[in-house]
């Protein structure tokens, strides 16, 4: 048997019918049978096009308000009938069932509702089930019926039937079925995320998706899915790449920390703050984060917290650098950054950020709820006979914002709200804090009176010494080692001051 079908009858409901126009003037010029209901049905007779209500041939009306139409025997037999199955052609003779060889339906806008905020009751209202089963019936049927499950595939299918004379081969049913099965298992996903409350489940599912130019190397496959419109608007440049994303991805979640503050500016490198500062001005606070590491800003991600003028722009100008992000650009200073073709210029939407993490590990997946904790003053609990100055309090909460978004092992220092150096990524605290030391003194900067955070306790007082040696005056850490005391007495008697947070920032 052929596995071409030629469209003879076709069941068109829909909730959006914005280019359902073309495809049925089409079905009706291939002389195609329609079954139809509700406002559907109403829109092909006012195109002037013959159309069968379902419930002629079901012999029993809408009821319930509309929420029982289409089901009912007589049209999902029609749908699922095996045309090659003796018996299913010999019921559907019997039982005066028309067979159905093409679907055509969409799902009532389940997800929007809920963005809207509307109520319960309304929400509810949009749980479709005459199409979500409608939709699975013909995909399931897929070698003798046709789905299109998405006014996103109208286009594709009216190009279909055009060029094929209303024909379609097994292929092109079987894609349409994929299709289907994706909008129905996303459309139920959507609905338990909303009702869940209590059970442990992970159910994802996004539509929206972008096919990287590869992953972490060239030789691996990378994807994104997720609406990046939705975050960002591209001004300018090349497609972002994995390693872009990933970096511009721990750009906004630090800058994040610093939203509504005066100028700040981040550069960033393999997820890492290299150099960062707050300043009264946008290009100072540029000027002042490069000088924190000019060799590993090359290349490197740059955001602000606050609009881009030409002044810093000219600044920028100079560093080869990959992406710029900032909440907006001055003209002039989008046609400066412009004058590099493959610079990036990404302006950061107000958009609320996931409250969960994921990722894959071993044969499965973990998932945990964000970092959502920033140390502020009410936090910090005073362990030591000397206390911080006012300026040092403040250093020491823009370090610990830094800290908590650089991976760990981390020493984060800092000395008039720049960023002086960090130790990141080591495999022990020592290694970190003498990792920092060692880069700000490379750079020149003078560590007397700066500040230290660190993003876990220290379990020996080690580390306390190794920074006072340095001239560093205060210290910041979540405490909590049965050993803290060690580190207490030692601040005591070198007159160093330390508070302690309660709460560590472990990044991995």
């Amino acid at each position: 048997m052929s596995t071409s079908k030629t469209i003879k009858s076709a069941l068109i409901s829909v909730f959006h019918k914005d280019g359902l126009e073309p495809i049925v003037k089409k079905l009706n010029e291939l002389n195609v049978t329609i079954y139809s209901t509700g406002g559907t049905e109403r829109f092909i007779k006012d195109l002037g096009i013959n159309v069968i209500p379902v419930d002629e041939v079901t012999s029993y009306p809408s009821i319930l308000g509309g929420r029982v139409k289409t089901l009912h025997p007589k049209v999902f037999g029609g749908i699922l009938n095996r045309q090659d199955n003796q018996n299913d052609v010999a019921e559907l003779a019997k039982f005066d069932i028309p067979q159905i060889d093409l679907v055509i339906v969409d799902l009532y806008p389940f997800e929007k509702t809920v963005a809207s905020g509307a109520t319960e009751q309304d929400i509810v209202e949009k749980i479709d089930i005459g199409g979500i089963s409608l939709i699975r019936a013909a995909a399931k049927n897929f070698k003798d019926t046709c789905i299109v499950s998405s006014i996103n595939q109208y286009e594709d299918f009216l190009t279909l039937i055009s060029k094929n004379n209303g024909k379609t081969s097994i292929s092109d049913r079987k894609k349409f079925a994929a299709k289907a099965f994706n909008i129905s298992s996303h459309y139920d996903t959507a609905i338990f995320n909303y009702f869940n409350e209590d059970e442990v489940v992970f159910k994802a599912s996004e539509q929206t998706s972008k096919v990287l130019r590869y992953g972490e190397n060239p030789h691996q496959k990378g994807y994104f899915f997720g609406n990046l419109e939705a975050m960002f608007h591209k001004l300018h440049g090349k497609e972002l790449s994995y390693n872009n994303l990933l970096d511009v991805d721990a750009a906004a979640n630090l800058i994040q920390e610093f939203k509504g503050e005066a100028p700040t500016f981040a550069i960033l490198k393999h997820n890492n703050a290299c150099g960062f500062a707050q300043r009264e001005t946008i290009k100072q606070a540029y000027i002042d984060a490069l000088a924190g590491d000019p060799v590993s800003a090359f290349g490197g991600i740059l955001i602000a917290n606050t609009k881009i003028d030409a002044e810093t722009a000219t600044e920028i100008h100079s560093l080869f650098c990959e992406v710029v992000i900032a909440p907006s650009f001055s003209d002039e200073a989008l046609t400066i950054l412009k004058g590099k073709k493959n610079r990036i210029i990404l302006v950061q939407k107000e958009v609320e950020l996931p409250k969960t993490t994921v990722r894959t590990c071993l044969n499965g997946t973990l998932v945990q709820d964000k970092d959502y904790i920033t140390d502020k003053l009410e936090d910090l609990k005073y362990v030591t006979n000397n206390k911080p100055t006012q300026n040092e309090l403040d250093d020491l909460l823009f370090a610990s914002k830094l800290c908590k978004n650089t991976k760990s092992n981390t020493i984060i220092l800092v000395k008039n709200k720049q960023l002086l150096a960090g130790g990141t990524g080591q495999t022990s605290r020592v290694d970190a804090l003498n990792q920092a030391i060692e880069k700000a003194n490379s750079f020149g900067f003078d560590l007397n009176g700066s500040v230290m955070a660190s993003d876990a306790f220290f379990p020996f007082p080690d580390c306390v010494e190794i920074a006072d040696k340095a001239g560093i005056k205060s210290v910041i850490q979540p405490g909590g080692s049965i050993k803290d005391q060690l580190s207490i007495d030692y601040c005591n008697k070198n007159n160093l001051s330390m508070v302690m947070t309660g709460t560590r920032h472990f990044k991995h």
